[in-house]
């Protein structure tokens, strides 16, 4: 049997709604400026162009599960002073592909899951205004906190959901996933072109208008009809 030279690093699991069992996660992709109110209120132009693509890790580090019905403390992080939340429909893949079409992306979808795509947006802007990766503003560890998965048959109408984050008990963004530029099936097949997906990833659909930075003591509540909320406070 062959040992790894030092120990091998854990899988990240997420709950899955009606089961004790977990979904492992594999890659992480998000889409950008997915909704046209957050391409305008970030300096873009809302348009159907290509949909473009940032990762973050797919490890322990990064992704971090957010029990039902509990507040996960999330650690504010290190070299910020900008640090933005955007309430996201993540879509976790049950069968992957390459050059999936948009007419067979559906079934590729194993669940449904709310989640905050945490940006240390000071350094997001230093890095995009020189011309280099997202990296340090995106992929920092605790950046991806991930609520319950629900199985997709028991998500209901999940192309016209609202969707909504408030903080401190006070509505900061509200929208319906039917806003999105890019439909989740459309955003699969695009991804698939660029990538061989597989059983495991997730990815983040894009985020509503009304982003805004956070402090220590926040709590930040996120709501997509239909599935389990996320309720985190920065400690």
């Amino acid at each position: 049997m062959t040992a790894y030279v030092i120990p091998a690093h854990d899988i990240v699991g997420l709950p899955v709604a009606g089961t004790s069992d977990l979904f492992p996660v594999r890659r992480v992709y998000c889409v950008g400026r997915n909704y046209a109110g957050h391409a305008r209120e970030m300096g873009s132009d809302p348009t159907r162009e290509p949909p473009f693509f940032f990762s973050k890790p797919g490890d322990a580090q990064a992704v971090v599960p957010a029990a039902p019905n509990r507040v996960l403390e999330l650690p504010y992080p290190p070299l910020t002073n900008n640090l933005h939340y955007e309430c996201e429909l993540v879509v976790a893949l049950g069968k992957g592909g390459a050059n999936i079409s948009v007419e067979d992306a559906a079934s590729h979808i194993f669940g449904y899951a709310v989640g905050f795509d945490m940006t240390r947006r000071d350094l997001q802007f230093k890095m995009r205004d020189v011309g280099r990766p997202w990296e340090i503003g995106k992929a920092f560890d605790y950046s991806a906190p991930i609520g319950l998965i629900t199985r997709a048959e028991d998500a209901g109408d999940i192309n016209h959901a609202a969707i909504q984050l408030d903080v401190d008990g006070v509505t900061k963004q509200s929208s319906h996933i039917s806003e999105l530029i890019w439909s989740i099936s459309e955003t699969i097949a695009n991804l698939s072109t660029y990538f061989t997906l597989a059983p495991g990833d997730l990815i983040f659909s894009g985020t509503p208008e009304g982003v805004g930075a956070v402090v220590r003591g926040n709590v930040l509540e996120g709501k997509v009809a239909g599935l389990s909320p996320i309720t985190v406070k920065l400690v």
